[in-house]
């Protein structure tokens, strides 16, 4: 698809988008030890089969440590203070989910985005009854089942970076 940034007027749901990238990213920089530096993340999902979203905060964790590691000065703070992944969760016939493709986000009547820092803190949850309304025992599923799965891929972020200055 030609970007939209292309054809000079982005969609809303692009700067949705875009504003949850940030406030993630946001989530766990250190903005006093970035000091005056300005961070630019362009996340292009290049293969995509739902949770766009979600692998665009999970991958550009991974850019930005990578970068201000790049960048960083031994002996100064780190500028990001922890991880951050995110994950969909979504409830089809009734069972949850994790990490819906597009087919079963098509089909899901409950769908949930989360974010959260490699301490087990919340950043965002946006849940939504698409098709149906979803229980309070139903929510505390999605979020188990979400952690997990948010835990599982700081694992492979932590494979991935290696030692990183802040740890």
């Amino acid at each position: 698809n030609i970007r939209e940034a292309a054809r000079g007027k982005q969609s809303g749901r692009t700067q949705e988008i875009q504003r949850l990238i940030g406030r993630s990213l946001r989530g766990v920089l250190n903005m006093k030890a970035l000091g005056e530096k300005t961070v630019w993340v362009d996340c292009d999902v290049i293969q995509a089969d739902g949770g766009t979203r979600t692998a665009s905060i999970t991958g550009s964790f991974i850019a930005v440590v990578d970068a201000l590691a790049k960048i960083h000065t031994p002996g100064t703070p780190f500028p990001i203070k922890d991880f951050i992944a995110a994950v969909s969760v979504g409830i089809i016939d009734g069972a949850a989910y994790l990490d819906l493709c597009y087919e079963e986000d098509s089909r899901a009547g409950v769908d949930l985005n989360l974010v959260m820092t490699g301490a087990g803190q919340f950043i965002e949850v946006q849940g939504t009854g698409e098709k149906t309304s979803f229980s309070h025992a139903q929510f505390s599923e999605m979020l188990a089942l979400g952690e997990a799965g948010i835990r599982q891929l700081i694992d492979y972020q932590k494979d991935v970076l290696g030692t990183l200055a802040w740890k």
